[in-house]
């Protein structure tokens, strides 16, 4: 189907966590040059929706950054691409419990289906029995099976209501379709005092891209796209593009826009001064009129106590090239921290890599 006049056919790929449809229909509202059409389609697979892409019969994609990742070649093929990105809007997890994370008791089991996740919950809090839904069947010797994610929260709310879990992890939107009655506490990236809990969203969390073929004009996704969703596409797939699956399941990363006047209040806040630093010029001038981009990323042992980690704040202008070296820093930090360290003399003994990456 050709786009008519001033219109363009959108199809979307909704997932359990991000509610794509509702997402571009809030843009549409907002945004003064409305040129989507008021019927978006839902689609049911990648496959199917990238062949209809190329031939006409939608004009964009819309889908989370997380279905296209081992899925690119595929795209490249039918002469698709990556043309603009939504800036997530609840990337954060949230702990479903009667206590915040700190107040847990002693031994409280918590569910969590995703393993960096866990990692940080155990880094929080090492005392607490942190648990797949598969562990925790196993142990308690259930046979329960789950046909959606949905009926899976629902069934891990039942278990918490009867008391048989002191809380589970989801993400906001899971928490709001479900209507769950029971209080949430977001997982989030900024301790509010120095030293505190840390907890980095999941690779391309809440994260839309949009695609179009190649040869559409880039105009036919400018009222959608947003510059930040944007870079934050641009980054995290050269960063975690080229993973596989297990290696992305132990990694969680952040990436946004930063203005300069936010983080130097956060650096005057935690008295950093490489923080406060960054907002300067070679000059010493400040920055005042440029945005940052900030980049954390993280690796953590299965037990929690050892974090492998690298954090950067670039000038917008410089963040592509910025981002290069960042990767290749990473690389040789990874490669370091999980090595054996060699012996120095004659009776030192080879000490154990600080962190095991293949657990």
């Amino acid at each position: 189907m050709v786009a008519l006049k001033n219109k363009i056919k959108i199809v979307t790929l909704d997932s359990p966590h991000t509610d794509i449809e509702n997402v571009i229909n809030r843009i549409k509202q907002s945004n003064e040059k409305n040129n989507i059409n008021n019927k978006i389609e839902i689609g049911t697979d990648f496959s199917s929706c990238i062949r209809n892409l190329s031939e006409g019969v939608y004009d964009v994609i819309a889908m989370t950054a997380e279905m296209l990742h081992g899925r690119e070649i595929e795209m490249l093929q039918y002469e698709c691409h990556v043309s603009g990105a939504i800036t997530p809007r609840r990337p954060n997890m949230v702990l479903i419990s009667e206590n915040k994370i700190d107040y847990q008791p002693k031994s409280a089991i918590i569910l969590c289906e995703q393993k960096v996740i866990r990692r940080q919950m155990r880094r929080a809090r090492n005392d607490l029995r942190i648990l797949s839904v598969e562990a925790y069947k196993s142990i308690q010797n259930i046979n329960d099976t789950h046909s959606s994610e949905n009926e899976k929260f629902e069934w891990m709310e039942n278990q918490r209501k009867l008391g048989k879990i002191d809380g589970f992890i989801a993400s906001k939107e899971v928490f709001m379709k479900l209507n769950l009655n029971g209080r949430r506490h977001t997982l989030l990236p900024d301790p509010k005092e120095g030293g505190g809990n840390i907890f980095l969203p999941l690779p391309y969390s809440d994260l839309i891209i949009l695609l179009t073929r190649k040869s559409s004009p880039k105009s036919l996704i400018r009222s959608i796209s947003e510059k930040e969703g944007e870079t934050i596409w641009w980054v995290q797939n050269q960063i975690l593009g080229s993973l596989d699956f297990e290696e992305l399941a132990n990694t969680a990363i952040l990436v946004r826009h930063r203005k300069v006047k936010s983080l130097m209040e956060e650096a005057e806040k935690y008295k950093d001064l490489t923080l406060e630093q960054a907002c300067h010029d070679s000059e010493g001038e400040v920055l005042e009129s440029e945005v940052h981009v900030e980049v954390k990323i993280e690796k953590i042992s299965k037990n929690g106590k050892r974090t492998v980690g690298i954090h950067r704040v670039i000038p917008y202008s410089k963040y592509e090239y910025a981002t290069i070296s960042l990767i290749r820093d990473w690389e040789v930090i990874l490669k370091e921290v999980s090595q054996e360290i060699p012996k120095d003399s004659y009776y030192d003994e080879t000490a154990k890599a600080f962190i095991n990456l293949k657990e």
